[in-house]
């Protein structure tokens, strides 16, 4: 009488190589991220030696407060921040290649409006002076 064995096939899964991979993977994309630069304003800090050219006359002052009053060189400057201050900005830089303004903000400013005050800078091709609060 010739009785068969039967072989039980085995439902284990072996995870030594799959966490290999995951750990390759994750090193792979760690390196990756670090060399990825996100979009970013380029700004000029004060004291900067980057650009030692500057202009005899006072640059303007765009004041941001911790409320989101935008105000520019005392002035304020009414909603939609971005499409008004662009509209004064390019009527103040006239024909001038080089025009830079002072961005002041207070320490509670919210970062919606001081992106939207950049934006309108950057727009017209004028890099910003960050000054601290004071």
């Amino acid at each position: 009488m010739g009785l068969k064995k039967r072989s039980k096939v085995s439902a284990e899964f072996s995870m030594s190589s799959l966490t290999d991979i995951i750990f390759l993977l994750l090193i792979f994309f760690m390196l990756t991220s670090s060399l990825v630069s996100p979009h970013s304003v380029n700004i000029k800090l004060p004291g900067s030696k980057g650009n030692p050219t500057v202009s005899s006359a006072e640059p303007p002052v765009i004041r941001v407060s911790s409320r989101g009053n935008v105000s520019y060189d005392g002035r304020s400057v009414k909603e939609p921040i971005r499409d008004n201050l662009t509209r004064i900005l390019r009527s103040e830089r006239g024909g001038a290649k080089k025009f830079d303004v002072i961005l002041d903000t207070s320490s509670g400013a919210p970062t919606g409006v001081v992106v939207k005050v950049m934006d309108a800078t950057q727009k017209l091709g004028i890099e910003p002076i960050l000054a601290a609060e004071r």
